[in-house]
């Protein structure tokens, strides 16, 4: 597999560059992109911004995965529903096809390993649990590692990516633990990383409340994009922060990395972050 650290290109949907709710955001994307002189461009054919989700999942150089694309908390809303195949099409992307139910923003990967929510078993109702995990393992050829999803509606996509990412090999990356945590969802990460043998840092979030966008992402930081010796990471600028002790905590975690701190309220209050809305690979 293909890790972050090891891509050299990102995409974005055009939709980013072209809706004026986004400005703010995309030109604060992009004057980091210019800085460090990284390569990016944007797809054609997309109904959201969330490129992550839809786009496949990368193992080697010329080498993808394409999920089937049909997340249930979309299906009252098929008009933001992009359809894969018609923007690899565009890209000139021949990617294996799978018919297995699993948006990109689910897949945190390692080199030989990939952690998936739980949420990945609600959307394959029918196929089998064991057979699932072990055909997204065949297609992959990586192990599967399931976390627990944070459940509906608390947590609508059930993302991976909301809640984890690889620090290195045997270390992972994990919102703060707090008192008032779900308490099926704390027992069943410690039982993944016993179970693994991972140690994990716990990187600080604040919760944030806003009633005109109940779904916003502002307040977790762990949805940061990173690619090669960048890391872009999302700060908020309101009310109960904690941006310098992440930005801190990330340049100690990360010495050889270019940290990037970068304010995108527009995309978080529709519920997601840096993460989701690129699609990083390796060329």
């Amino acid at each position: 597999m293909i890790t972050d650290k090891e891509t050299n290109k990102v995409y974005f949907s055009e939709l980013l560059k072209t809706n004026s709710v986004y400005e703010e955001a995309y030109n604060g994307i992009i004057r980091i992109l210019d800085k460090h002189k990284i390569d990016y461009d944007f797809l054609k054919g997309t109904k959201d911004i969330w490129a992550r989700d839809y786009m496949p999942v990368q193992k080697d150089v010329g080498s993808f995965v394409q999920f089937r694309y049909e997340p249930s908390y979309l299906k009252n809303d098929l008009d933001y529903q992009s359809d894969p195949k018609v923007i690899c099409a565009a890209h000139n992307l021949n990617p294996v096809i799978s018919n297995i139910n699993l948006d990109g923003g689910n897949v945190i990967k390692w080199s030989d390993k990939v952690i998936i929510s739980t949420r990945v078993l609600k959307e394959n109702v029918g196929y089998g649990d064991s057979k699932l995990i072990a055909d997204i393992e065949k297609l992959l050829e990586a192990q599967v590692i399931l976390i627990p999803d944070i459940h509906y509606p608390e947590d609508m996509t059930g993302h991976a990516d909301g809640y984890v990412r690889f620090f290195n090999e045997k270390t992972i990356l994990v919102n703060e633990i707090k008192d008032n945590e779900y308490k099926y969802w704390l027992t069943g990460f410690q039982k993944m990383v016993k179970e693994h043998g991972f140690d994990y840092i716990t990187v600080p979030w604040f919760e944030y409340k806003n009633k005109d966008y109940p779904d916003s992402a502002i307040g977790l930081y762990l949805n940061y994009l990173e690619i090669g010796n960048l890391i872009i990471l999302p700060i908020f600028g309101v009310k109960g922060n904690v941006d310098e002790k992440v930005i801190d905590l990330f340049k100690s975690l990360f010495p050889q990395k270019h940290i990037e701190p970068v304010i995108i309220n527009q995309v978080a209050n529709e519920g997601g972050l840096m993460n989701c809305i690129s699609w990083n690979i390796k060329i």
